[in-house]
């Protein structure tokens, strides 16, 4: 058996071409994909009932409470689901639109409504509704209001009560003070809160990125001439039946950014992470469709906002230049353009409260240390062995430079080639960095889950880019 198909234009219709991927797509096909959302939603309900039982953070705590209901009723949903299935063939009630609308459902009950909840009884003066990037996002804001720069001077730092000073760094790039600018303009009301605004500028890039990732495989299969139908046979049968396997994959992809707990507890309770994220996911879905001007300005938006998207931006461009020269330039203008324009103002106002603030302070040499402490490789290297940061600190240069030889020698042809890259490549640094946090994960898992969706949905001209599949037999 063929371990890839292709389509008379070119594009290939993937099955998985290893035993892992494989077994893998059976999971997340069994059932029309329900049995692998049953199994997230319940195992998301208990992880909420046990944060909302034993986490020591209050936030968390607050959110397990009510995202917990929201999961338990998704599980009761697609057990519904399954059983219309079972009794009705082909039931809309268990295809992959109704998937699609239970997914957003369940975002808005176990993200949207702890978050908002959250933010009304923060505003009402209840403690404990926000994580302290909140508190510092939204005091980056009035700083950048009243001083033109989001960044407070060591000595500055310095002057704060010993329990404030971690508050006074901010360790983001300047635009992410953006996000605090209702608050310090409007005051404390719950729609002034930063996550509120996490959550829009989210919900916004997640919608455009399907949207995008959609639309022409839509036109190429729901209409075709007789003409093209009669001179392309085999693109004419396969594209329903691919148009079909790729919106599946985005549910699935959507369901791994939105409801997984690691990224609805991130929004409900701190939220930083995920604009960063969907931007990011934004500009992969911009490339899979050969909009490298539309890719550079959302991942130059994300880098402007986190640091976290810089490897991305890179990998990004390294695919873009691959394509093509232009396609290239045209990334560049806002991948890099974008992040260098937000610090030129900081670096004018007080360049050396930037340096302590966002290469000081994550590199460990600030006033205090980051709280951000998760039993990783890393982290546990550098605490139990003599000389461990050093140690773990060169395992991460050395996994770095391995990344870079990889992308000299295979450069990613495709978006989905370049998701992988930034996937496996974050989730090395995230467990490798001295000092991380587990909610990271959630930067390689929805890197990873989206990889089906850029694959099937990748234009005709981006998918004959890619290497041609070795053809493999079983028996």
């Amino acid at each position: 058996m063929k371990a890839a198909d292709h389509q008379a234009d070119g594009t290939e219709l993937p099955p998985p071409s290893s035993d892992g991927r494989r077994y893998w797509n059976r999971a997340d096909r069994a059932a029309g994909g329900l049995a692998a959302d049953l199994v997230l939603y319940a195992l998301s309900a208990a992880f909420a009932a046990v944060t909302a039982a034993t986490s020591t953070l209050l936030p968390h705590r607050a959110w397990g409470a009510v995202a917990g209901f929201g999961y338990l009723a998704a599980t009761l949903a697609v057990l519904g689901q399954l059983l219309a299935r079972h009794r009705h063939p082909g039931s809309r009630l268990a295809g992959t639109a109704a998937r699609g609308v239970l997914t957003t459902v369940v975002w808005t009950a176990t993200a949207l409504v702890p978050m908002v909840w959250q933010a009304v009884e923060r505003a009402g003066g209840r403690p404990g509704r926000a994580q302290e990037e909140v508190l510092v996002i939204e005091r980056s804001g009035a700083r950048l209001l009243d001083h033109g720069t989001p960044y407070l001077g060591r000595d500055a730092i310095a002057a704060l009560p010993g329990g404030d000073q971690l508050l006074g760094y901010t360790p983001y790039q300047p635009g992410m003070a953006i996000f605090g600018l209702p608050r310090a303009l409007a005051g404390a009301a719950w729609w002034t809160d930063a996550r509120i605004w996490f959550a829009v500028a989210t919900a916004a890039a997640l919608g455009v990125a399907v949207a995008l990732l959609r639309r022409k495989v839509r036109t190429i299969a729901a209409g075709p001439s007789e003409a093209s139908r009669t001179a392309h046979p085999a693109r004419s049968a396969a594209a329903p039946v691919r148009a079909g396997l790729r919106d599946s994959a985005l549910v699935r992809a959507v369901q791994l950014a939105t409801v997984l707990p690691v990224c609805a507890l991130t929004l409900a309770t701190g939220g930083d992470d995920l604009p960063v994220l969907a931007l990011c996911l934004l500009a992969l879905a911009c490339a899979a469709r050969d909009r490298y001007l539309g890719a550079g300005l959302a991942v130059g938006l994300a880098a402007a906002l986190k640091l976290f998207a810089w490897p991305v931006a890179l990998v990004l461009l390294v695919h873009a230049v691959i394509r093509s020269r232009r396609a290239g330039a045209r990334l560049a203008l806002g991948a890099i353009g974008l992040p260098i324009a937000a610090l030129v103002p900081a670096q004018l106002v007080d360049s050396a409260a930037l340096v302590e603030n966002v290469l000081r302070f994550p590199l460990g040499h600030g006033l205090v240390t980051s709280p951000a402490q998760s039993p990783f490789p890393g982290y546990l290297i550098a605490e139990a062995l003599p000389g461990g940061r050093v140690i773990a600190a060169g395992l991460l240069v050395g996994a770095g430079l391995l990344i870079a030889v990889l992308l000299v020698r295979r450069p990613p042809r495709t978006a989905a080639s370049t998701a992988l890259f930034c996937g496996y490549g974050l989730l090395a640094a995230i467990l490798l960095m001295p000092s991380t946090r587990f909610g990271y994960l959630l930067y390689p898992v929805a890197f990873l889950a989206w990889v089906p969706a850029l694959r099937l949905a990748a234009t005709p001209a981006e998918a004959s880019s890619a290497p041609t599949p070795v053809a493999a037999s079983t028996s």
